[in-house]
């Protein structure tokens, strides 16, 4: 029997955070493709409606929201449950990065605004998704994103950046432990440099060479070859990992 390597992706429900960015984008594609139904969840609803037009298959959903506000979380679950009648897959792919030339340049808001996005964010929706995933009683899947930053560190003023998605990780074990007796697998992935524009963003061709230069393939990753690993992760292939943080640095960063 050939193996298939979209297993169960078939009408799987997926709420994706960050849907219209680099990354975001293309996981929300590869899902379709897939025929998986998805909620796209990205701060423009216009982006939003724009990406649901270009996806196959469906029904899908756009819904234009602001994560920061974590009250409505729970609220924003109940949304994808009432089109869907259930939820079986949360991915995060919602950050930002507020790159500063020094460590002396990062301020206070410069650290809130990366926590709340990146990390209180992804912490209480992830928190509200695995709610309903509990109630409707077969098990589910998580998909956080952390980055290579989480074990190099951060470089200057993306310090603030690397210390969110080390809380990434760190809340990703914590949540797969606590989760596994529900059956609902907590797992990560980290990106090196995807070509993405905030991965440009505040770089130089220079210091854009320079980070090029660390990667042993050689080059940036298109934002597409980031979105087999999360397909993985929420396919009947991945049902035995939970815990686990997968790299897809390029090489860049080796464990």
């Amino acid at each position: 029997m050939p193996y298939d390597l979209g297993a169960g992706l078939k009408d799987r429900v997926v709420l994706l955070t960050g849907a219209t960015g680099g990354i975001g984008r293309e996981v929300a594609l590869a899902f379709a493709g897939a025929g998986s139904k998805v909620a796209v969840v990205d701060m423009d609803q216009k982006s939003a409606d724009a990406l649901v037009a270009e996806m196959e298959g469906g029904p899908h959903l756009a819904i234009g929201y602001d994560l920061r506000p974590v009250a409505g979380h729970a609220a924003l679950v109940d949304r994808v449950v009432e089109k869907f009648g259930r939820l079986d897959v949360l991915v995060q792919t919602a950050a930002v990065l507020a790159r500063r030339p020094t460590i002396f340049d990062v301020s206070e808001a410069d650290w809130d605004l990366q926590h709340d996005v990146n990390l209180k964010a992804s912490f209480f929706l992830a928190q509200a998704a695995a709610r309903r995933m509990v109630e409707q009683g077969k098990g589910g899947r998580i998909i956080n994103f952390t980055s290579q930053g989480f074990w190099s560190g951060g470089f200057g003023g993306s310090v603030a950046y690397a210390a969110t998605k080390g809380g990434i990780v760190s809340m990703t074990r914590g949540m797969a432990r606590s989760l596994a007796a529900d059956k609902i697998t907590v797992n990560a992935v980290l990106p090196g440099a995807a070509d993405t524009a905030m991965m440009r963003s505040g770089m130089d061709e220079a210091a854009l060479a320079g980070t090029i230069a660390q990667i042993p393939l050689g080059y940036m990753a298109h934002p597409s070859q980031l979105a087999g690993a999360v397909l993985f992760l929420a396919s009947d292939n991945a049902d035995y990992i939970t815990g686990a943080t997968m790299n897809v640095s390029g090489g860049w960063l080796m464990y």
